[in-house]
């Protein structure tokens, strides 16, 4: 893991370690919260230790990083989030937008930890 920047948010709920993390409300204000769904507001994975509710949780928002995987994926797969923050590899079906958060840097199964370049961004099929 490289990070190259590193930012400190206030936890809703618990969050465990290497996980996809997304904001709580991003319409009212900036807590996080693991990610649940390939469409949540991504913004980075959070560190190694997580953090129990409440507690400041610091999240890895750029650089080359270190996620768990909830599934299969190749070096080079666009990730997203599963309903554990886990990372897997992200297909949009036809019409649906996916939030991505990153590419695998290297192949894993699941519950693995691998490295992934971070680079958010959203792939839809018309």
């Amino acid at each position: 893991m490289i990070p190259t920047f590193i930012k400190s948010y206030t936890a809703l709920a618990a969050v465990a370690g290497y996980r996809i993390v997304a904001f709580a409300d991003a319409a009212n204000d900036t807590t996080v919260q693991t990610a649940a769904a390939n469409t949540d507001p991504v913004l980075g994975v959070s560190d190694r230790l997580g953090a129990d509710a409440g507690q400041m949780l610091d999240v890895h928002r750029g650089g080359l990083l270190s996620v768990q995987l909830g599934g299969a994926v190749n070096a080079g797969d666009p990730l997203t989030s599963d309903a554990d923050g886990k990372a897997i590899a992200a297909v949009a079906a036809a019409g649906t937008t996916v939030r991505i958060v990153g590419y695998a840097d290297e192949p894993g199964i699941a519950d693995d930890v691998v490295d992934f370049f971070f680079a958010p961004g959203i792939l839809h099929q018309a």
